[in-house]
């Protein structure tokens, strides 16, 4: 429960640090489904969560491999929606999204020194 409650914590943390930087830096958020980009997003999406879906019996049946086909996963989504945002958005988004994918795998690559450490 404990580890649960530091993730949100830090969750919070993240969001709120994206929002003072934002105001700071004068950049309103902007997503990709209000371009032209749209359909390609959704589609690229839809792929990435299918391939995702067929591999996870594999997952379930090798445990320990769990956290890295995780870190696998969030980085091709996340490393696409960066790619979207490069192309599609004329402003400085995907900074923000490269910041929070490192803080994430980071993040997620050190979870089980956190769960030992509580």
């Amino acid at each position: 429960m404990e580890i649960i409650l530091m993730f949100a914590i830090l969750m919070s943390l993240m969001i709120f640090i994206d929002k003072i930087v934002r105001k700071w830096v004068g950049l309103e958020k902007k997503k990709v489904s209000e371009t032209p980009g749209k359909n390609i997003d959704r589609w690229g999406r839809g792929i990435i969560l299918v391939i995702y879906l067929c591999t996870l019996p594999f997952i379930i049946e090798e445990p320990k491999h769990m956290k890295l086909i995780f870190l696998c996963y969030f980085t091709v989504i996340f490393g696409f929606q960066l790619i979207m945002e490069k192309t599609y958005l004329k402003n400085k988004e995907y900074l923000f999204t490269l910041a929070n994918i490192l803080i994430l795998l980071v993040l997620l690559y050190y979870i089980d020194h956190f769960i030992n450490w509580t």
